[in-house]
């Protein structure tokens, strides 16, 4: 099994979406800066590998991730890119000039003015998909304003897709049952180490139609490189789940499989699964995903992985009633 070429496209997509594409969040400086001529280096190696989809957020770096690909891209060779960002949070300058604050704001004032501050960065008239980004505490804004805000962006033109982008399932999940979504992206919880998101969230945007993207496949680094001093959904690594990341290591080296190709290739054993966005700092990380996404993995070790609890059982059997 190897990620698919073609875009996928889930019945409530309007567009075929390409099954790998690039989290921007190192871009904007997550853990540590990334130089410019890097940013500018990482986009070339995503348009040499074929990669043309590319996650994004106002939060990112304050608008450093948006703006770097409206600035970057074109020149990297990427001239019809996917672009996800997100909207719901606001970026409020500060009264002593000394930059911004992230503020929350769901009206529909605040989400057309988010989505209209990155169309500026973005250097774009429109993008392929807005998220309402972690609206997981803000039920009653999403119900009350918000949902209807991107609807109505949708019906303008100025977005081709909405949805809900988020770390927790459950709280997806609930917006999934209650909204019409055309897509989501769901970060962390289906991994090889995560498997929350099949206990509601992956069935019901199955039976809805809803498409799926998946992020932290790498749940934060520790499945690209499970050493101890990696990153674990956003925090130092504790013990047990170091170990845990290392047998699972241990049984993809069984296969000669490196644990980065099956971390990648993993979500999509789950119908659902349309994308999956990967972080990347460097032209070296852009390569070294996309070889990984696209190494033939044996049925065997799927299986093996299975007996060890990293894949559940019933996606294996899925797969081999279809």
């Amino acid at each position: 099994m190897t990620v698919p070429l073609a875009p996928r496209t889930a019945p409530r997509l309007p567009f075929g979406l390409p099954p790998l594409g690039i989290g921007t969040a190192p871009l904007g400086g997550l853990f540590e800066e990334v130089a410019e001529q890097d940013a500018a280096a990482t986009l070339r190696a995503a348009a040499a590998a074929g990669i043309t989809y590319f996650d994004t957020a106002p939060r990112y770096g304050h608008g450093q991730a948006e703006d770097r690909l409206g600035r970057l891209l074109e020149p990297a060779g990427i001239t019809r890119p996917v672009i996800s960002t997100k909207t719901g949070w606001l970026l409020r300058p500060r009264a002593d000039g000394s930059g911004t604050d992230v503020v929350p704001d769901w009206t529909e004032r605040g989400i057309r003015s988010s989505l209209e501050s990155s169309l500026e960065r973005l250097g774009r008239s429109f993008v392929d998909i807005l998220y309402l980004h972690d609206a997981d505490a803000f039920a009653d804004e999403v119900r009350a304003t918000a949902y209807q805000a991107v609807r109505r962006l949708r019906d303008e033109g100025l977005v081709k897709a909405i949805g809900f982008g988020m770390n927790h399932s459950a709280p997806l999940a609930a917006y999934v049952a209650a909204y019409e979504v055309d897509v989501v992206l769901i970060a962390g919880r289906f991994s090889l180490l995560d498997h929350d998101a099949m206990g509601t969230l992956l069935p019901l945007c199955a039976k809805n139609g809803t498409a799926v993207v998946v992020g932290g496949v790498f749940n934060t680094g520790l499945l690209a490189d499970p050493s101890s001093d990696a990153m674990f959904n956003y925090r130092p690594v504790p013990a047990q789940d170091l170990a845990r990341a290392r047998k699972c290591q241990s049984v993809c080296e069984e296969f000669g499989v490196p644990l980065p190709a099956a971390a990648v290739q993993f979500p999509f054993l789950h119908p659902a699964v349309t994308s999956v966005v990967l972080g990347c700092r460097s032209a070296a990380e852009v390569t070294a995903n996309a070889e990984a996404a696209r190494l033939p993995l044996p049925d065997e070790l799927w299986h093996r992985l299975a007996e060890e609890g990293f894949v559940p059982a019933e996606l294996l059997e899925e797969r081999a009633g279809g």
